[in-house]
C-alpha cells in the first residue's frame, strides 16, 4: 500500500465515523494533492457519482473556503448561500444535498485534507453534529502526524547512519508502531524496525529466544536509555506494566539485569 492510499483510509474511515456519530446521511472528502488543490476521492452514503475526483481549489466553495481558513465551515441551504462561491453547485445539486458542513484535516499547520458531512434538507448543523465531526477529523490528524513522524524516522537512517542513531530510531519506531490503527501500515513499520535489527546484528531474531512485541517495545526503551517511567510514558503503559513486561524478557534471556537483557537482546537479533 502506498502513501497516500495508505492515507486514504484514514478519510474512508473517518467518513464512517462520522456518519455513525452524527447521524448525517451523506459524507464524502479528500486529500489535498502536491498543488494544493483537494481532490475529493472517498463518498460515503452518496446515492451518485458526482462528486467523485471533483478537484476543489482553496478559497472556492464551501471546502475550498475552510482549506483557506483552515477553520470548519457550514452552510444552510449551499445553492442560495451567500457566504460561499459557487463553482460546485452542478455537482452538489446532483447529489441532492443542501447543508453542508466541511471540517479541514491539518496537521502541524497545514491543510491536509477536508471532511464532509451533509444533509438532503435546509436544516441548520451545529452543536452534536459539528463537534462530532471536528473529532473526526483531529482523529485523522492524530494518525497522519504518527505516520509522518515514522516516515522521518525511517528516512533519517540511512546507510551511513551510525550504531547509536540506529538504535534511537529503533526504538522510536517500536513505540510508534502501536498508535498506528491501519495494521497492514503498522506492519510495514515493524518491518522497518526488523530490517534495522537485522542490520546491525545479523539475518534476525534467533529461534531460541522468543519475545513478545511489547517485550521488545520495553527493551528497546530501555536500550535508548529511559528509564521505567518515561518508557511508559512513551508506550502509553503503566510504570507497573513495563516492569512485568522487563521481568518477562530478562528472565527469556536469561538476564540478572537490565543491561544483560539488552547485550543479550542484541545478540539474539530483536535489537540493533
Amino acid at each position: 500500500m502506498t502513501a497516500d492510499a495508505s492515507e486514504a483510509v484514514e478519510i474512508r474511515d473517518a467518513l464512517l465515523r462520522l456518519r455513525r456519530c452524527t447521524g448525517l446521511p451523506v459524507a464524502f472528502g479528500g486529500l489535498l494533492e502536491a498543488d494544493c488543490r483537494m481532490r475529493i476521492s472517498e463518498l460515503s452514503g452518496t446515492a451518485t457519482d458526482a462528486l467523485r475526483s471533483l478537484v476543489v481549489t482553496s478559497g472556492n466553495g464551501l471546502g475550498g473556503k475552510a482549506v483557506a481558513l483552515s477553520r470548519p465551515c457550514v452552510v444552510t441551504d449551499y445553492s442560495v448561500s451567500r457566504r460561499i462561491s459557487h463553482e460546485y453547485d452542478a455537482p452538489v445539486a446532483a447529489e441532492g444535498l443542501r447543508s453542508v458542513l466541511a471540517v479541514p484535516v491539518v496537521v502541524g499547520q497545514r491543510v491536509r485534507g477536508v471532511l464532509y458531512g451533509a444533509l438532503r434538507t435546509a436544516l441548520p448543523m451545529g452543536g452534536r453534529m459539528l463537534d462530532a465531526s471536528v473529532e473526526a477529523a483531529r482523529e485523522v490528524e492524530r494518525a497522519l502526524a504518527v505516520r509522518d513522524e515514522a516516515r522521518s524516522l525511517v528516512a533519517g537512517v540511512g546507510t551511513g547512519a551510525g550504531r547509536e542513531q540506529v538504535r534511537e530510531a529503533h526504538a522510536a519506531l517500536r513505540a510508534l508502531a502501536p498508535r498506528i490503527a491501519d495494521s497492514r501500515v503498522r506492519a510495514e513499520l515493524l518491518r522497518a524496525c526488523a530490517l534495522l535489527a537485522a542490520d546491525a546484528a545479523g539475518p534476525g531474531p534467533s529461534a531460541r529466544v522468543r519475545l513478545a512485541p511489547r517485550e521488545v517495545d520495553v527493551l528497546a526503551c530501555v536500550a535508548a536509555g529511559a528509564t521505567n517511567a518515561a518508557a511508559a510514558r512513551r508506550l502509553g503503559l503503566t510504570p507497573e506494566t513495563v516492569k512485568a513486561y522487563l521481568r518477562s524478557a530478562m528472565r527469556k534471556l536469561r538476564a540478572r539485569t537490565r543491561g544483560e537483557a539488552v547485550v543479550a537482546a542484541r545478540r539474539a537479533g530483536w535489537l540493533p
